[in-house]
């Protein structure tokens, strides 16, 4: 009997393995970043796939969410310091209704452009399950970095990710 019960827990303990190398894995895999083509907040229509050749940061928030808010002006830092370099960063907004977002960004300006997604298609396709979620997407058009919720310090992290991607 307590053979079976080893090999049991040695077979459970190999696909808990399996599981976690592959979340690992996946958080930092280069997969095709997902095209999207969304009205900003200028009104011009933004496709991804048009940046190509540079660095891209996608970061889905919403207009409710305190961390969204507390990142933003970060984000704006970011893309500032780093858009001579071919970094860009890309706000989208996931709310059905985009008049609370439009208002929150009077009060508080971006220099990145802010996207609108509507209809959740663009945050369906990149499977956004926590507000903020950030991508990191490197020259390529791949993705390299997920990063899903926020809280102060991350944002050394993001400066590591962007400098890195900058690079290659």
């Amino acid at each position: 009997m307590h053979n079976t019960q080893f090999g049991f827990l040695k077979h459970t303990l190999a696909a808990v393995l399996v599981l976690f190398t592959t979340a690992v894995t996946a958080t930092t895999a280069q997969a095709p970043a997902p095209d999207f083509t969304l009205k900003s907040n200028s009104g011009e229509n933004i496709r991804l796939s048009e940046l190509r050749g540079e660095v891209v940061l996608i970061n889905f928030w919403a207009s409710w969410c305190g961390p969204c808010r507390q990142e933003m002006p970060i984000l704006s830092e970011l893309h500032d310091k780093y858009k001579t370099m071919g970094f860009t960063v890309l706000g989208v907004n996931v709310e059905e209704n985009s008049s609370a977002a439009r208002k929150l960004l009077k009060d508080m300006p971006v220099s990145f452009p802010v996207l609108f997604d509507n209809d959740s298609s663009v945050s369906k396709q990149y499977d956004v399950a926590a507000m903020p979620s950030t991508v990191l997407v490197d020259r390529n058009g791949n993705m390299r970095y997920l990063h899903r919720g926020y809280k102060p310090g991350l944002e050394d992290t993001y400066v590591e990710q962007v400098r890195n991607l900058i690079k290659e």
